[in-house]
């Protein structure tokens, strides 16, 4: 049977490097992949056909042009290969399951005061087990990343369960398919990388705002997370004033001032006005503060903006972080251009997906 795990472990590295191009840059002739790989019209057209063949991809309608031959462009085919992505957030648990081309075909979440390991493990075992029963072919799912903030235990006692708990193993005890696990920020900038649709550099940063702010690095196009995941953790970076990114630059800073929290979603985003406009103003300080400091450190050429938060305020964070880049002093090095993320809420649930989608269809085998 066709897209069987056996079958896509199979994959070979200019396979994958096509579907990888496709992914990014959208529907592509073969001459195009032909251009971009290196590799000859020849071995393109054997190599598209058996992708074809496989499930992987699509034939599109056939372009013709007043000059030259017709082209016929590829894209992926949705049902290539699904990935489940589970991602564990300070109060919402989510599960998706995503197809081949980055679209979300089921979400299911869990609102919770704080997450305890049993209620985690109970809400994802139960949810894939109902997403598995609807499949009418479940060998399709390649594994399922997932997205988890690092030291739980640091959040408060409440979270003392989570000290020594292996969460990934304790999920592929029942699962059929393989279990991924990174930090929540990475993933979202993983997902940017992946599943963005803004063209960016092989080089570039990542500033994601949630409940606490992130970060991630990319480095000649793959995330780099480092030897002991410290890479990227922007979040954790020291700012002015002695103090860190996260505790100015966070959406619960924001929730303290308001003396209520915020819901996960951008409809319940009820902030007056003068509050927003204060926090966006600090927050870019620290935000362009560290955008610089990964420049000057890495040559960043570009620092993406995104969060959990709606378009409006990533938009005005983005344009706040402009303008006091401005303002710092950069003799000797050039400022990173400040661009705004294009996944919002969804980043760090495709970035768990995109996990699995990583580890079996990008060139490299792996995300980091």
């Amino acid at each position: 049977m066709l897209n069987t795990p056996r079958h896509w472990l199979e994959l070979s590295r200019n396979e994958r490097s096509i579907l990888s191009l496709i992914r990014r840059r959208g529907p592509l002739p073969r001459a195009a992949l032909a251009q971009a790989t290196g590799l000859s019209p020849q071995a393109i057209t054997n190599l598209t056909r058996k992708l074809i063949q496989n499930g992987f991809l699509d034939a599109g309608a056939v372009v013709r042009g007043k000059v030259g031959q017709p082209t016929t462009p590829l894209s992926l085919a949705p049902e290539g290969a699904l990935f489940l992505g589970l991602k564990l957030g300070r109060r919402l648990v989510e599960l998706a399951l995503v197809d081949f081309a980055g679209t979300v075909k089921i979400h299911r979440q869990e609102i919770y005061t704080h997450p305890t390991p049993e209620r985690i493990v109970t809400f994802a075992r139960h949810g894939i087990a109902t997403i598995l029963a609807s499949l009418p072919n479940p060998l399709r799912i390649a594994g399922l990343g997932v997205a988890t903030p690092f030291r739980l235990w640091d959040w408060g006692a409440g979270m003392a369960d989570w000290h020594g708990f292996d969460l990934s193993a304790r999920l592929a005890e029942d699962l059929p398919f393989p279990v991924f696990l990174e930090n929540d920020a990475s993933t979202a900038c993983a997902a940017e990388l992946i599943f963005g649709r803004t063209a960016l550099p092989a080089d570039f940063a990542h500033l994601y705002i949630a409940h606490f702010a992130g970060g991630g690095v990319v480095l000649d196009g793959r995330l780099r997370v480092g030897p002991r995941r410290n890479a990227g953790a922007l979040g954790s970076m020291p700012i002015p004033g002695g103090r860190q990114l996260l505790d100015v630059a966070s959406v619960s800073t924001l929730e303290s001032r308001l003396g209520r929290s915020l819901p996960p979603d951008d409809s319940g985003w009820l902030v007056p006005p003068d509050i927003e406009a204060a926090w966006i103003a600090e927050s870019a300080e620290a935000l362009a503060f560290a955008a610089l400091s990964a420049t000057a450190l890495l040559d960043i050429p570009v620092v993406v903006i995104d969060g959990a938060v709606p378009p409006a305020t990533r938009r005005a964070l983005a344009d706040a972080t402009r303008a006091a880049l401005e303002r710092l002093p950069a003799a000797g090095i050039d400022r990173p251009r400040i661009v705004e993320g294009s996944l919002a809420r969804s980043a760090r649930i495709l970035g768990a997906a995109a996990l699995p989608l990583a580890h079996f269809f990008e060139p490299d085998g792996a995300l980091a």
